[in-house]
């Protein structure tokens, strides 16, 4: 049991999880999944400081109504001594206030929404993910030095997450903005953009932002191609997974798409010797034999529960909520295996965004392969 000052106990530390093992966003139920195996090795291995790590997770089927009872249940029944890497901005927004009232610490929150980098109004909470604003800039320009007369379409989904996308994307274009010839929106509980796909196409738009969740940018990539429009296609790094989205898109639908990256791609030929992707690989074989080693979330999961343990190692014998923040918020320049080189992780108490870079890739038909710097 916690301690009720908000301290780990002497043999456990309880760390509470959401995430969407059901519904529309299932895809990302794969990242937490892949946390607990790796909390489960370091409990093989002793824990960390000599205690266990009890990591709960509970579906909220990327529902923010449901998010706000789980999240609940975790910190009033389970006393959980903080959440980490909840997936999904609407799910984590319902329960920011909730959780920053109760100076429970929201760390490493699986979503890159600009607004968890807010140390002023909530100073418990962290994000993970490069935000989507500067992820939706980087796009931009991205298009503007290889396809400076481009006619561009955007879709997104009508949520914090599509807006800060669409806003940090207006601002990369700046005085292009006018290229932008299609901008449409959907609902998380739409079941196709279909109406959308040929919308965008009747546009005339020879790239397209498909700024979706892995189940809608499958269906928006399946669909262009059914219709024969083949504009450049661009996903963000929330779904790029080779196996949640371009499997089921269909590789030959997938040649010549691009995207951002900061973690090293398991099908990517060049990282065949790498030492890190052999520990991985040796790792997802004892502790994940049934799952997908070509899905990202699975290195995502892998690289956000090392995240969180170093901070855990750092806290010492002071496992207390104050000083889980204080480690949190100051990793500076953490290499982590499975990050692309050159990437670290760095929080400070005026910045709490710890990926700030990405770098390009296309899609071959067998893996992404990096380009640019």
């Amino acid at each position: 049991m916690p301690i009720a000052d908000g301290r780990a106990a002497e043999t456990t530390i309880k760390i509470g999880n959401t995430a969407p093992y059901s519904g529309p966003a299932s895809a990302y139920g794969t990242i937490a999944r892949a946390e607990a195996a790796y909390f489960q090795m370091l409990n093989d291995q002793g824990g960390i400081n000599g205690r266990r790590i009890d990591f709960l997770t509970l579906d909220d089927a990327y529902s923010p109504a449901k998010t706000v009872e789980q999240t609940r249940k975790l910190v009033e029944q389970d006393e959980v001594l903080a959440m980490f890497s909840a997936v999904g901005t609407a799910p984590n927004i319902s329960v920011q206030k909730y959780l920053n009232a109760k100076r429970i610490p929201q760390l490493f929150v699986s979503t890159g929404a600009t607004r968890w980098n807010d140390p002023e109004h909530f100073p418990w909470t962290v994000g993970f993910n490069p935000t989507y604003e500067q992820e939706g800039r980087l796009y931009a320009q991205f298009i503007l030095q290889t396809r400076p007369d481009a006619k561009i379409a955007v879709i997104a989904p009508n949520e914090d997450a599509g807006k800060d996308y669409v806003r940090g994307f207006k601002a990369g274009l700046g005085e292009h903005v006018g290229q932008l010839v299609s901008e449409t929106t959907y609902l998380t509980s739409d079941p196709t953009i279909d109406s959308q796909m040929v919308t965008m196409r009747e546009s005339g738009a020879d790239v397209f932002f498909a700024e979706a969740t892995p189940r809608f940018a499958a269906q928006a990539i399946k669909k262009a191609a059914s219709m024969g429009w083949k504009p450049l296609i661009i996903l963000p790094a929330v779904s790029n997974s080779f196996s949640a989205v371009l499997e089921p898109a269909g590789l030959e639908n997938t040649i010549g798409v691009v995207t951002g990256l900061y973690l090293k791609d398991p099908n990517d030929a060049r990282w065949a010797n790498d030492p890190a992707l052999k520990d991985w690989l040796a790792w997802m074989k004892k502790y994940q034999p049934n799952a997908s080693t070509g899905d990202l979330y699975n290195v995502q999961g892998y690289t956000a529960a090392q995240t969180m343990a170093r901070v855990l190692e750092n806290c010492k014998d002071d496992v207390s909520r104050e000083n889980i923040m204080k480690q949190a918020t100051s990793l500076d320049g953490l290499a982590l295996p499975m990050l692309l080189p050159g990437i670290k992780i760095y929080t400070n108490p005026h910045n709490f965004t710890p990926i700030r870079q990405i770098q390009m890739a296309r899609f071959d038909g067998k893996s992404w392969v990096l380009f640019g710097d």
